[in-house]
């Protein structure tokens, strides 16, 4: 049996066109879209790159120190090698000066500063040292620093005295502001310092020191300034005679009462009391002698020592 033969022409398959190639869409997606956006907030980059590392790092760190012989191990080691940077050489003080104190505040500063040297710089607070030292009332200010070289400077400002206040606790010696220098068991332990006396004379020292400074030519004469219901002043000079000073214009006052004495000699007189007290009507209050001179010229009985008449037989002894 013979094969059959197709001896037709085959046709050819005919493969599809190619299809185009398709690009891939550039537009993100709709989580990355949204993952992009969230970015844009400061406050989220801030929560990725600072928030999550420093929580990490503190959760780490509190895991570790949970161990309470971790945590007594690290505490030795820093106080360890905070002992031995202190301790180093540099940081020694070993030497302290006091300048621009007297002997007696010298000794006193030293024996308040509670220092014992040598010692570290950092064991040293200047700030409660100040304090401590402003205590004295001698000291009106202190400059407290540690120098190179070791040194513990301390650069003192003393109060200058400037009044003697009578009072009735004692003598305190003043400066120009009030302030309490020290205190004295009498006048004649500074006889070169005016007197004050009398309630509240300490809080116008200024004005007891301009009063002074008007004074200046009659202050041989000066026993001092007495404080009037802390309102006003009185000048007490010698042989017991006094100037009775107004509340306002005190110094006014006082210059017009010594420009009267320098034309008319007034306080060489016998004249007790100089009332200024109302400048508008001064006031002069005789002595003794002087009231007793005008009675008798008068043929009036005259007076006693003590402003009173003298009787029948006073006279008769007199």
């Amino acid at each position: 049996m013979s094969a059959v033969i197709d001896h037709r022409p085959q046709q050819r398959q005919l493969q599809p066109p190619p299809q185009p190639r398709q690009r891939r869409d550039p537009a993100p997606s709709r989580l990355q879209y949204r993952l992009e956006r969230v970015w844009l907030k400061p406050l989220y980059r801030r929560v990725i790159r600072v928030g999550v590392p420093a929580f990490l790092i503190a959760m780490t760190a509190g895991l570790w120190l949970s161990d309470q012989d971790r945590r007594a191990a690290l505490g030795a080691g820093v106080a360890g090698l905070v002992d031995k940077v202190q301790s180093r050489e540099e940081f020694q003080v070993r030497m302290m000066t006091i300048e621009g104190a007297s002997p007696v505040v010298d000794k006193a500063l030293r024996g308040m500063l509670p220092v014992d040297l040598p010692a570290s710089s950092f064991d040293i607070d200047l700030t409660a040292m100040r304090l401590q030292v402003m205590q004295l009332d001698a000291v009106e200010s202190i400059d407290l620093r540690i120098k190179p070289g070791g040194i513990l400077s301390a650069v003192v400002k003393e109060r200058v005295p400037a009044l003697l206040w009578r009072h009735a606790a004692g003598i305190d010696i003043l400066d120009a502001t009030g302030n309490r220098v020290a205190s004295v068991t009498s006048r004649d332990v500074r006889p070169d310092l005016p007197l004050i006396a009398g309630d509240g004379a300490d809080l116008e020292t200024q004005e007891a020191l301009q009063l002074l400074d008007a004074a200046g030519p009659i202050l041989p004469r000066v026993r001092g300034l007495v404080r009037r219901g802390e309102r006003r002043w009185d000048l007490v000079l010698d042989n017991n005679q006094r100037i009775m000073l107004p509340e306002e214009g005190a110094v006014i006052a006082l210059q017009a009462a010594i420009a009267l004495n320098r034309s008319q000699d007034m306080l060489g007189r016998d004249i007790q009391v100089v009332d200024l007290r109302s400048p508008s009507r001064p006031v002069l209050r005789l002595g003794i002698d002087a009231r007793n001179s005008i009675r008798k010229a008068r043929g009036l009985p005259l007076l006693g020592p003590d402003g009173n008449v003298l009787d029948e037989d006073d006279r008769k002894r007199g």
